[in-house]
């Protein structure tokens, strides 16, 4: 057994450590500074009771982006040094978000051990490379996100950390092997276990979902399914390990990994909403994930399904569709720049319901309080208490499983109900939110944080603001009320101010503005427009003709041309 020596290194603090709602993102270039992710990890480990450290278990994993690999050897290096006693790493070092979750939460060592916590590797739908993004969060014995009490104290040790532990003589593990190996330290055994990547997330699927009826619907002859794994779905129940360890590359194959109409180019265009018509037959159902598989798109033959009508149609079907369902919902949550599609299912079908700031760690405490059983994000993120991280997998599951309920009794038949009739369907019970959003990517910091002081100010005068609708249109309603949206938790208490800039309509519709933290430089703007249209003749326009006078409203309010040098958004979803 290789016995490992622990090494205290000297340091100095490093400015622009400060980890958001998703962890430090940085580029690449950053990250490989000398010191720079040893102090963020020694910082963690500070940050954290001892009782989470000496002696624990830890998972040390990602999405496979560049640089991560190295970054595994380092954490598990510092992990000895601080007295865990020991590290699971997914096999080559993949694992996706939602399976971190998962084997905090289920995965039980040989020797009884589970872990309390997590080094996640990933800056999520951000590009990978090394010119691009590179990415570390912690994940708590929950496995949600720290929460800000954590990150706070982490932050605040980044500045003014002196000195961190590793072992430098510790081997490098060869983590492209399933098994243990074993080392001694001056606290005794020291175990870094390699193990698979999927077999844990796949266990846990398969409690949730009907299996049998998904692969009924995904074998008959009427339905199509354009994915990356579809031999996986037929050959087995279902299996991520084609999506997690087979398909991966350091920079996601040169693409941006983030899974919108924008992004997703190659399958928007095969599901008949390029430019372009297809070449082939389009397919009846089309998915995507990003990098670390927590986000989704779901896709119907030339029809898009927004992630607010998404998260709120899964709920609708929830209890039907899904066995982990059956005995019914405890309750459902967005966050607050996701439209208001799934408070009028909350309202209809007499749940609780939750609006929180954008971060998936306010869902985590409405969840393990038993408040909440789905829950969903603007920003194509879907999920449900099965863990406490948003996830891609789940979601995609979760349509076939509400498309295989809808034709359970009609597999054979001429025409199966799709994607689009679901959405119909739903839309004619419930009503539409047109829904729209713009993103204003890598935009000066200063411009945009001048932008946000700017509407704030405009707040305090609804006159004025209302002068402005009024000269786009007098089809536009007029502004009500305004605010800056303030949450505070139902469960530890806990108040959340400067979570969004509101602007209401008489007639229900929004216009909200956000600076979004989730980008490694300069800023995003996010602009999210609303308008909620419940007579059913008025439910099949296109969106972004339905909301052309609301974005007219949004763009002249904001001076955002003015303010950013931007004529056009980057994205639009």
């Amino acid at each position: 057994m290789v016995v490992f020596k622990v090494v205290r290194v000297e340091t100095t603090p490093i400015d622009g450590q400060k980890p958001g709602t998703s962890g430090l993102r940085k580029k690449v270039k950053v990250f490989i500074q000398p010191h720079y992710l040893e102090n963020f990890v020694q910082s963690t480990f500070n940050a954290l009771t001892t009782e989470k450290v000496r002696g624990a278990t830890l998972v040390v994993s990602g999405d496979g982006r560049y640089y991560s690999k190295e970054a595994i050897q380092i954490i598990t290096k510092m992990a000895a040094a601080n007295g865990v006693r020991r590290v699971w790493v997914g096999q080559n070092g993949l694992l996706s978000t939602p399976a971190v979750s998962a084997v905090i939460r289920e995965r039980v060592g040989v020797d009884g051990s589970r872990a309390s916590g997590a080094f996640i590797l990933t800056a999520s739908h951000n590009p990978g490379g090394p010119h691009e993004d590179f990415g570390i969060k912690y994940n708590m014995e929950n496995g949600g996100p720290a929460p800000e009490g954590i990150t706070d104290k982490i932050y605040e040790n980044t500045k003014t950390i002196k000195e961190y532990f590793i072992a430098e003589d510790l081997p490098d593990v060869d983590i492209s092997t399933t098994g243990v190996t074993s080392f001694g330290g001056p606290e005794g055994k020291f175990d870094v276990e390699v193990f698979d990547s999927a077999s844990d997330y796949v266990k846990l699927m398969k409690s949730i979902f009907d299996f049998e009826l998904i692969r009924k619907l995904i074998s008959s002859p009427k339905f199509t399914f354009w994915s990356l794994c579809k031999t996986y779905f037929c050959g087995r129940a279902w299996c991520t390990r084609k999506l997690i360890t087979e398909l991966h590359s350091q920079d996601f194959g040169g693409g941006h990994p983030d899974p919108n109409l924008t992004y997703a180019k190659e399958l928007v265009a095969r599901m008949g909403l390029g430019k372009s018509n297809p070449q082939d037959e389009v397919p009846e159902f089309g998915a995507a994930a990003d990098g670390d598989a927590d986000r989704n798109m779901i896709l119907g033959k030339r029809f898009f399904v927004t992630p607010s009508d998404s998260v709120a149609i899964i709920a609708a079907n929830a209890v039907q569709a899904i066995p982990y369902f059956s005995a019914g919902l405890k309750g459902v949550a967005r966050s607050m720049p996701t439209s208001a599609a799934l408070d009028v299912v909350a309202k209809h079908l007499n749940l609780k319901f939750f609006e929180v700031p954008t971060g998936w760690k306010f869902f985590g405490n409405l969840m393990d309080a038993g408040l909440c059983s789905v829950c969903g994000e603007e920003s194509f993120g879907t999920g449900s208490d099965h863990i406490r991280e948003k996830d891609g997998i789940w979601a995609v599951l979760a349509w076939l499983s509400i498309l295989a309920h809808k034709n359970k009794e009609n597999f054979g038949g001429e025409k199966l109900v799709t994607v689009e009739d679901i959405v119909h369907q739903h839309w004619a019970t419930y009503g539409r939110h047109y829904y729209t959003r713009y993103d204003y990517e890598n935009v000066d910091a200063g411009a945009a944080k001048a932008l946000m002081a700017y509407l704030v100010k405009l707040q305090s005068s609804l006159s004025e603001v209302n002068k402005i609708v009024k000269g786009v249109g007098s089809d536009v309603a007029k502004v009500v009320d305004a605010d800056e949206f303030e949450y505070k938790d139902p469960v530890d208490g806990s108040i959340s101010k400067h979570q969004g800039i509101r602007y209401l309509f008489e007639d229900g519709s929004r216009l909200v503005f956000r600076l979004s933290g989730t980008g490694s430089e300069g800023a995003t703007i996010r602009l999210y427009i609303e308008q909620y249209e419940k007579d059913p003749s008025k439910t099949g326009r296109d969106s972004q003709e339905a909301l052309a006078p609301l974005v007219e409203v949004a763009l002249k309010l904001s001076k955002m041309q003015e303010f950013t040098g931007r004529s056009a958004p980057t994205v639009i979803t």
